[in-house]
């Protein structure tokens, strides 16, 4: 996939990443240029600790017209692509529809209920409070349509006829993210409505043995305050940072081997509850912790390794263990990865000849005949910001690959895709 540049005149700074769904999934390339600041309603209204929800809906909605919400215990799901102006988490793609979840698992389990894709492709990704996955479900399992419960660590519950299978959560924390595939046809739009309808996750209590309903395409909108179109949401910051680790250390039990560490971060958390003087100081470390290591995390070159030709590709995901590093940096930079036999992500900064990759450039990614990624679901190539965000544009058009349709090949039978602030023109546009 060689990465040639042609000047044009832009601003910004880019960066690319390609992501590739192994046996099937995606292949992304994504730029980045920087957007606005954080705001604080934001993060109040989406915080949950496990003494006090500030966001328990009482039905699904969508934050600020854009990412879906839903109770605990239950999921809100797209009808379409992600809007661009999502500001929530790093690294959307435009290829599938997507649905959002949490669950408090040692409160009860939920039901998982889907319905028969056909030949589509679609994956759920079950992630534990790590961000580690769990369980398998999609297209490439071959997994059944119906009803799957998803249950907590310490569960021990009869499980209701009609079940297809159960999923055991390493932590009471969890959520889900089911991905579903769709062209970028208004035919193809059409048809995933009556399938996406079938997608919910409920309390178990609920559960009947029965296929339910729900038109997401009539789901209220959430105000999402002044941050929408901006940058992240600041999940994690390091000025509160301090109180709310006693509660993760509490909530989420030690892998095995991490016993010491937790020792060790609850003694100094002690002693900084004892003495503000070393309070002072930690609370110091997580700022200069978030101003170095952290802000690097935005670069590729600190997610994953070398993929040669200048690429990066991420490894483990979402099954880091123990790779503390990779896990930050991951969460800071591209949070909620698939599996690496879902998806492979490829990443760079640097065109072909190592220079970093900006918004004062233009840019070509070519493939050879018979060289496009080797899939059996869909690959796409995304531009992203400097945020890792999509980049606002007059096409409205932030990803190209299996969804489009109106791609042109080369009288050679290679692929080449046009990445850059301006159109390379009304012949190329369409690439």
């Amino acid at each position: 996939m060689p990465l040639k540049k042609r000047r044009i005149q832009a601003k910004g700074r880019i960066r690319i990443r390609t992501v590739i769904h192994k046996l099937a999934r995606a292949v992304c390339l994504c730029l980045g240029i920087s957007h606005g600041e954080y705001d604080e309603s934001t993060h109040t209204a989406w915080r949950r600790s496990r003494t006090g929800a500030p966001w328990r809906y009482s039905s699904e909605v969508f934050f600020g017209g854009i990412l879906p919400a839903s109770p605990i215990g239950q999921i809100a799901m797209l009808n379409d692509y992600i809007e661009p102006a999502e500001p929530f988490i790093a690294c959307p793609n435009q290829d599938v529809a997507y649905g959002l979840g949490f669950f408090s698992l040692d409160e009860q389990p939920v039901v998982v209920q889907f319905p028969d894709f056909g030949d589509r492709f679609y994956v759920y990704a079950f992630c534990d409070a790590r961000t580690d996955q769990f369980g398998h479900l999609g297209s490439l399992y071959g997994s059944k349509p119906g009803h799957y419960l998803l249950v907590g660590p310490n569960w021990s519950g009869d499980v209701p006829e009609g079940i297809v299978d159960v999923f055991r959560s390493p932590t009471d924390l969890a959520n889900a993210i089911p991905r579903i595939f769709m062209d970028d046809t208004n035919e193809d739009r059409a048809a995933l409505q009556p399938l996406v309808n079938q997608v919910l996750v409920y309390p178990l209590d609920e559960y009947t043995g029965q296929m339910r309903m729900k038109d997401w395409a009539n789901v209220p909108s959430f105000e999402a305050g002044d941050s929408a179109g901006g940058g992240e949401t600041k999940w994690v910051r390091p000025e509160t940072f301090f109180e709310q680790l006693g509660e993760v250390l509490a909530t989420v039990s030690p892998l095995p081997g991490e016993e010491a560490i937790y020792a060790q971060f609850s003694a100094l958390r002690a002693a900084g509850e004892r003495d503000p003087q070393i309070r002072e100081l930690i609370e110091a470390a997580f700022l200069a912790a978030d101003e170095s290591f952290v802000q690097r995390a935005m670069k590729w070159e600190y997610n994953g390794k070398d993929a040669g030709n200048g690429w990066n590709r991420s490894v483990n995901n979402s099954q880091r263990g123990i790779d503390f590093q990779n896990r930050a940096a991951t969460s800071r930079s591209n949070m909620f990865e698939n599996l690496p036999n879902e998806t492979l992500y490829f990443y760079t900064d640097y065109d072909s000849r190592r220079t970093r990759l900006t918004g004062v450039e233009s840019y070509e990614v070519t493939f050879a005949a018979g060289q496009l990624p080797p899939v059996d679901g869909f690959w796409s190539l995304t531009m992203y910001d400097d945020d890792h965000f999509f980049y606002p544009n007059e096409l409205g058009r932030y990803s190209l690959g299996t969804k489009k349709k109106s791609l042109k090949y080369s009288e050679d039978g290679s692929l080449t895709i046009y990445v850059g602030h301006v159109s390379p023109g009304p012949v190329l546009e369409s690439n």
